[in-house]
């Protein structure tokens, strides 16, 4: 399985605190209509920490009662192998497609602390999983050699890599081993990594505008770097956006404006402030949305 284009990491619709499955049925078939090439329910954009699991299996299942011909990576990381086991277990029987699972966080681990914990996670499970490397949540950046080291385990297919860190993506995209696929995990570097020969994005703007990150990825997937960079530069004040408060917050906020759901997180997350609302007004229009 070689994970490539542009996967959507859902965020999950609330209305007067809980989770409003009928919004979601709309975002899932929203990202299909677009063309989207995967997707990602249960990540952090879900706001996953603060489901329940009865919440999560039923998310799941609608995704992939309205996704059934596409990939679907269910996010199942914790700090615990037991935790990320369990979630796994949980979520199996439900047709996901790969896991994507994060860095421990909280624990900080060491290089090999992380191999380990990759290790048994892989040796748990026959499907395939995706390490997701996000340092300014986990605290802990797994370099570039433990990202390849990782990539020799068996079941171990892609890495979702959000670190910021050009230069060390870049190392892991000129030393994986063949069919181990690099995701960016942050929408504004997609651009430079898929030019370093990475294989997409796992997106949060795709959210707002799945549309044109289809095209914008396929374009850049394609070659045509021209064309792709016309639409970076165009998406680019989305992908600000998105990150003017904590993910998903804005994005949640962009959705609302566009009539898709309520802008609701759960604590600790809070609703946008106005001017979040402002700019994504701001953006939404400037993209014709």
């Amino acid at each position: 399985m070689l994970l490539k284009g542009c996967g959507t990491a859902l965020a999950t619709p609330f209305k007067n605190g809980k989770v409003d499955f009928e919004a979601y049925r709309r975002l899932v078939t929203r990202q299909v209509e677009a063309g989207i090439h995967f997707l990602v329910p249960l990540g952090s954009t879900a706001e996953t920490p603060c489901l329940e699991d009865d919440e999560k299996i039923e998310l799941l299942k609608i995704t992939r009662e309205l996704c059934p011909d596409r990939p679907i990576v269910a996010g199942v990381g914790t700090n615990s192998p037991v935790a990320t086991i369990r979630n796994i277990r949980l979520l199996e029987p439900y047709g996901p497609d790969a896991w994507l699972v994060v860095v421990p966080y909280y624990n900080k681990p060491t290089k090999q602390g992380l191999y380990e914990y990759f290790k048994v996670i892989a040796e748990a499970t026959d499907k395939p999983i995706v390490a997701y490397n996000v340092p300014g949540r986990t605290g802990t950046n797994m370099t570039a050699d433990t990202t390849v080291r990782i990539a020799g385990i068996p079941g171990i297919i892609a890495v979702k890599e959000a670190s910021g860190k050009l230069d060390q993506i870049e190392t892991v995209v000129k030393t994986r081993p063949e069919g181990f696929a690099v995701l960016s995990g942050n929408d504004d570097q997609t651009f430079d990594i898929m030019g370093y020969g990475g294989e997409g994005v796992i997106s949060v703007a795709s959210n707002v505008a799945p549309e044109l990150m289809v095209e914008f990825v396929e374009a850049a997937g394609a070659g045509d770097f021209a064309k792709a960079k016309v639409l970076n530069d165009k998406l680019f004040p989305l992908f600000d956006a998105c990150f003017v408060e904590s993910n998903p917050v804005p994005a949640k906020a962009a959705l609302s404006i566009l009539g898709l759901c309520e802008p609701d997180m759960r604590l600790p997350l809070t609703t946008a402030v106005s001017s979040t609302f402002d700019l994504m007004r701001k953006v939404i229009a400037e993209l014709g949305l």
